[in-house]
């Protein structure tokens, strides 16, 4: 069974999708550590109704990015980690995690990439008139949203309300992401 870490910042649906995935056996995995850069997001609280430990910072306690990344990078460590899902985490990540993890940190992002990279992805496909948004999926680089791509999944919305284009996505988001997972796992 490999151990996953999932990262997250707010309410942490993907998290509770791949935590159940996990726990329901469509993933081999388990989730061995929930890492949350939020105090007091809502993600904390569903980690601990699921029995998920949970580590959970403030970048501002630290000197540096690089010193909170080791100490993140130690915890993974500690927990055997084969895989790391970020899900809604919103936060770059430095070069302390990428170099420890290099080839084993994915993110999950709502639009097509290349195209509107960033936090704000869906608002800006919604200004700009798009009307084919999508799920993508990738491995983690250096750049922005940048990492080589491992799946995608498009949706047609021809409305204007960003709102919506979540609502829709978050669905898609949660099934993509258990395949995803799934389809790594198993080339490990």
């Amino acid at each position: 069974m490999k151990n996953l870490a999932v990262f997250a910042s707010g309410t942490g649906t993907n998290f509770v999708a791949i935590a159940k995935a996990c726990r329901d056996g469509i993933l081999d995995a388990r989730v061995a550590v929930m890492v949350c850069d939020k105090p007091g997001a809502p993600v904390i609280g569903r980690a601990r109704e699921l029995g998920i430990e949970t580590y959970v910072f403030s970048p501002r306690d630290y000197a540096s990015k690089a010193e909170y990344e080791a100490e993140i990078v130690k915890l993974l460590d500690a927990r055997g980690i084969d895989l790391v899902c970020l899900a809604g985490y919103m936060r770059i990540v430095g070069e302390t995690l990428l170099n420890a993890y290099e080839g084993r940190i994915i993110n999950i992002h709502p639009s097509l990439l290349p195209s509107f990279k960033g936090a704000h992805a869906v608002e800006d496909a919604v200004a700009y008139g798009v009307k084919v948004y999508g799920i993508t999926i990738h491995w983690v680089n250096a750049d922005l949203d940048g990492g080589r791509i491992i799946a995608q999944r498009a949706f047609p919305y021809e409305g204007s309300d960003p709102a919506e284009v979540h609502r829709i996505g978050q669905k898609i988001e949660h099934e993509l992401y258990i395949e995803t997972i799934k389809k790594l796992l198993c080339e490990r």
